[in-house]
């Protein structure tokens, strides 16, 4: 089961937002701070969701997971001149990197065990 994946990915990105206060300037420092919140407790709801409504908490989570790695890809421009050396927004675009691969890892996870519980309900005839 993929629970503790959301519990992790959800640690991992409010970090990321509390590592960006120390990291950046004040006004991209609050509005990175602010985005993690909104997504890794978004993402530590769904997990606690789904201790009591497993699949609902999983799916919720596999939601979010994708509608932040939609966000990341819309920062993949930034991501490529902070490789080139020609980003002036500090490492905003790793911080973005990093939260990118956490969704895409978690959205994987969350579709690998759907389709396992998908094919073991065919397999037992339910």
């Amino acid at each position: 089961m993929p629970r503790p994946s959301i519990f992790l990915s959800a640690a991992a990105i409010i970090g990321l937002g509390f590592f960006g206060i120390d990291q950046l300037e004040k006004a991209p420092a609050m509005a990175f701070l602010l985005a993690s919140l909104t997504l890794g407790g978004g993402l530590l709801i769904c997990g606690l969701f789904s201790l009591k409504m497993l699949w609902h908490g999983i799916i919720g989570a596999g939601a979010l997971a994708f509608l932040g790695l939609c966000h990341s890809l819309m920062n993949l421009p930034e991501i490529a001149e902070f490789f080139l050396g020609k980003s002036s927004s500090g490492i905003t675009p790793m911080l973005e990197l990093a939260t990118f691969v956490i969704c895409a890892a978690l959205l994987l996870r969350i579709k690998r065990a759907w389709a396992a519980d998908r094919l073991a309900r065919i397999i037992s005839g339910e």
